[in-house]
């Protein structure tokens, strides 16, 4: 069994989070699992967040979305592909 999973930082959430938002509309095909987390409490919102996702289909589609996030500035992204022995 293997399972890709994309980390997305996003360091300024006021800019890049609408484009990183369409994206993953856009890919929302092959994701299974999203988690978004940032330090905003009350009143006080972050301008960095964090989200996981975990990808279904091939590798290739994950390796297009990857490409696509890590292209947009202010957004890190790391595609982790781990497998069962």
């Amino acid at each position: 069994m293997k399972k890709n999973v994309i980390l997305i930082l996003v360091s300024n959430r006021s800019k890049s989070a609408v484009t990183v938002q369409k994206l993953l509309t856009d890919f929302g095909c092959i994701i299974k699992t999203r988690l978004g987390i940032h330090d905003g409490v009350e009143n006080v919102c972050s301008e960095c967040g964090l989200v996981m996702v975990e990808l279904s289909g091939d590798d290739k589609e994950a390796k297009h979305l990857h490409e696509k996030l890590s292209a947009v500035k202010g957004v890190t992204a790391k595609l982790v592909s781990l497998k069962m022995n």
